[in-house]
């Protein structure tokens, strides 16, 4: 049995998401979130279709009058499609969907509904001939990275923060890695974080693959930042990064996101979460100065495909952005 875990770069089908209800804590900016999502919506389907899960099928198809946009009746706690949606591996070129185990980042939110979206997905015939398989233990889709070759790339502040797999070791996530996702290696980040960040420190907020031989990385030179430190010793470890040859990886840094805040509190925005699609990536910006440098980046790293920037900030408000909203689909053999 030949598993691999497929890169996110790879020819894809779809893209779900989940779109926001006046019930969820999106109440108060719903008009703005709304908007967002039809921007989001109209650069994913230039080039894929886009799977909608939502509350009304009917009069989600008149605002989304698309006919790359499949609408999904389905009952959901939140929109973190990333972090819910299945994971999709190649297997001796079968694609399988794993249905992981979402408990909202470890029981700080509702999750039982999201945690029934594949099956439901699945009973609704999106996933065509692709099989859904369980898996029976706590993995978010936004915790991992794979370059499709079998690297995985990960923080252990997320994988052993409270109440997800609770006692498990490097070890036995590593054994598991192997086992479901086709690892052949595990690059752990130990360093590195965002203020507010619900996640425990998600990888796609920090450390991104933009091709078998190319990482993307969030730097921070600002010393006064309260990111400064964390994310100079993670700069340190990324960079000594190998690929399985021995080689060194092409690094792109990303810059830090000027501070933004709401109510308050400064939001976790990164340039980190952007969403790789077949011929583009949608990346996320927030209105300040960095998003210029940011964008330049990106473009160096994907001189291949069309930038398109979004301004993310009202999803930032409720700690998430492009890449947190969205899951690809691959495209079945």
């Amino acid at each position: 049995m030949a598993r691999r875990m497929i890169a996110e770069w790879e020819p894809q089908s779809a893209v779900l998401l989940a779109l926001p209800n006046k019930d969820s804590d999106w109440a108060t900016y719903i008009d703005e979130i709304l908007r967002l999502y039809e921007r989001l919506i109209a650069a994913i389907t230039r080039f894929e279709k886009a799977i909608l899960i939502c509350q009304n099928a009917v009069e989600t198809k008149k605002t989304f009058a698309n006919d790359r946009v499949v609408c999904v009746e389905l009952r959901v706690n939140d929109t973190w499609a990333r972090d819910f949606g299945a994971i999709a591996i190649d297997e001796n070129g079968e694609t399988i969907l794993l249905d992981f185990e979402f408990n909202g980042w470890g029981l700080k939110f509702a999750a039982n509904l999201d945690n029934q979206i594949n099956l439901g997905l699945q009973n609704a015939g999106v996933f065509g001939g692709a099989k859904l398989m369980k898996t029976g233990w706590i993995l978010e889709g936004g915790s991992v990275e794979s370059d499709g070759a079998g690297t995985i790339i990960t923080t252990e502040n997320c994988l052993f923060a409270p109440n997800r797999n609770v006692g498990w070791t490097k070890a036995d996530f590593e054994k598991r890695f192997k086992r479901d996702l086709g690892a052949k290696r595990v690059l752990w980040i130990k360093n590195g974080r965002l203020e507010n960040d619900d996640t425990d420190a998600h990888i796609d907020t920090l450390v991104r693959f933009c091709d078998k031989d190319a990482i993307a990385f969030v730097g921070c030179d600002d010393r006064s930042d309260s990111h400064y430190e964390t994310l100079r010793a993670m700069k340190a470890e990324i960079l000594a990064l190998r690929q399985t040859d021995g080689s060194p990886y092409r690094f792109i840094e990303l810059p830090m996101c000027d501070p933004i805040y709401y109510d308050g509190e400064r939001l976790p925005a990164t340039y980190a979460n952007f969403l790789i699609i077949n011929g583009a990536v949608i990346a996320p910006i927030y209105g300040v100065q960095s998003d210029a440098k940011a964008l330049k980046a990106l473009k160096s790293a994907f001189s291949d495909r069309e930038i398109i920037a979004l301004d993310a900030s009202v999803a930032a408000r409720q700690r998430g952005s492009i890449h947190c909203l969205t899951m690809q689909l691959p495209t079945s053999p």
